[in-house]
């Protein structure tokens, strides 16, 4: 059967997030997260569906990806469709292709889970590997401990706050108070939940996003930051805890995160937190 490549409307949107919900499961290897494309509308509804791609056949989503970067392709594929070679030789031609609308000429990157065929084909078309990330996982069928430091929900009113600890956190200019705002309008804002750690002066001094990918599925943790003036204090476990808290109150069977391997103290963070270490994954890369 064919298989089709499409970019949806802000409707069907709604349709690639459903399958990537039915998708996650606590034995999977990290993978594309319906939060990771919650946490894009914070650049609007138009703005993410433009940036989603997915691939269909006999009327079935097979595969979904996401634009995070116009040279970076976030994936994955149904759980039954990993060692289906129609699909990955698909895959392939349109991640290859510039004119399929999927990736440009040049350097280009995809990230795409562990156990997928289409990494055999493209190891076969000289496609590289980039540098390593951290996958960290945390079960949560047990009750997640209070840190005991103040944590608040980050809504509207904190929108400053929220941006402004994540420009920090990150050393970038992009978070702005809209990102909130936006996240807020969403039509996935129900599956989210933003928290602040507090410090002792009443300050934002980290911040937390989780997003539900349903009840007894995993949740992602997108993203997490500690304020630069308040690193080594512990707020970025704390906020990590009752992040992982949240998305148990919301039925999550676990939490998961992944970080670039090279970023020491955030794995530690995680670790502290209470997630374990899973092996690393590395993007695939095409060289110019």
């Amino acid at each position: 059967m064919t298989i089709a490549l499409g970019t949806p409307t802000v409707d069907g949107v709604r349709e690639a997030m459903a399958a990537l919900r039915e998708w996650q499961d606590d034995g999977a290897p990290m993978q594309l997260h319906p939060g990771d494309i919650g946490w894009h509308h914070r650049f609007g509804a138009a703005g993410t569906a433009q940036v989603i791609r997915t691939w269909s056949r006999d009327g079935r989503i097979v595969a979904v990806g996401m634009l995070d970067a116009p040279r970076l392709l976030r994936m994955t594929v149904a759980p039954d469709a990993f060692e289906d070679e129609d699909v990955a030789r698909r895959l392939v031609e349109d991640l290859s292709l510039p004119e399929r609308g999927v990736l440009p000429e040049g350097a280009v990157s995809v990230e795409a889970p562990l156990g997928l065929l289409l990494h055999d084909l493209l190891s076969e078309e000289e496609w590289g590997v980039d540098a390593p990330w951290t996958p960290l996982f945390r079960d949560l069928t047990e009750p997640v401990q209070d840190s005991g430091l103040r944590i608040e929900p980050i809504g509207r009113d904190q929108a400053q706050d929220f941006a402004d600890v994540l420009r920090s956190a990150f050393d970038t200019s992009r978070p702005t108070s809209e990102y909130r705002h936006a996240m807020s309008a969403a039509p996935f804002s129900a599956d989210a939940r933003c928290l602040g750690a507090y410090d002792d002066q009443g300050d934002v001094a980290a911040v937390v996003t989780v997003w539900s990918a349903g009840p007894g599925r995993p949740g992602l943790v997108e993203p997490m930051g500690v304020h630069a003036n308040h690193r080594g204090r512990g707020y970025g476990r704390a906020i990590t805890l009752a992040g992982a808290a949240a998305l148990r109150e919301m039925g999550s069977s676990s939490a998961r995160v992944c970080t670039p391997s090279a970023n020491a103290g955030a794995v530690a963070t995680y670790r502290a937190a209470g997630f374990g270490v899973r092996k690393e994954v590395r993007d695939r890369v095409r060289v110019g």
